[in-house]
């Protein structure tokens, strides 16, 4: 029998490296190179991590709740989601595996159209994140709604690979990118924060690059 996401190699092995605070270097900023988080290397290939499961959803078949503490829940499809006023954003992303990449182009749904449309309420603080495989992960409210953040079905103008969350994944990128949930499935806004599926397994709770914030 395989293993399930819970006591998979991978998932043992970066919990393992929480408890040793792998990667960890102490310094706040590299004077190198200021675009450059400390502890991070640049690639310029896009390696794939996973919890050892590829959810394939066709684009028909897709569907992303969006519920929660907002005024107008709904369930968007493909159509819906193509519909709604598409962005085209750059960024770098940081894993808190140590690599990083830079000028990533995106097109997609800004996070903040997408709460235009669902209208949280007043009382909401935090998003929670899920997907297709089953992962989970949690994001304030500023944090799911930041300038950059973005829904993204393309990068670098071609369809999102499935091993990269394709059809649609989360973009944050002023944060890890454990941060940036893959094949993307509901999002639940929320009054009080639920860490998730890392955030248990001793990593940080918010997950700033630059402060280091890998483990909790």
């Amino acid at each position: 029998m395989p293993d399930t996401p819970e006591d998979s190699k991978l998932t043992r092995t970066k919990s393992r490296w929480a408890e040793l605070g792998r990667f960890l270097t102490g310094s706040t900023s590299r004077p190198e190179d200021t675009r450059l988080p400390p502890g991070q290397h640049l690639v310029r290939n896009w390696p794939v991590l996973d919890l050892g499961q590829t959810p394939d959803v066709a684009r028909e078949n897709w569907r992303l709740d969006i519920a929660g503490a907002v005024e107008h829940p709904t369930t968007w499809t493909w159509h819906d989601f193509t519909s709604a006023p598409q962005t085209r954003k750059l960024s770098d992303i940081h894993c808190v595996t140590s690599w990083s990449r830079y000028d990533n182009h995106w097109d997609g749904v800004t996070t903040q159209d997408l709460t235009e449309a669902v209208q949280p309420t007043a009382d909401a603080t935090h998003v929670l994140l899920t997907s297709n495989d089953g992962y989970t992960t949690n994001l304030t409210f500023e944090d799911f709604t930041s300038p950059e953040a973005i829904l993204a079905h393309s990068w670098e103008g071609q369809p999102l690979p499935l091993e990269h969350g394709g059809p649609v994944r989360l973009v944050v990128p002023h944060l890890y990118f454990w941060k940036s949930a893959k094949w993307l499935r509901r999002i639940e806004f929320a009054t009080r924060d639920h860490p998730g599926f890392w955030e248990v397994r001793g990593y940080h709770n918010r997950g700033d690059p630059w402060s280091e914030e890998r483990y909790s």
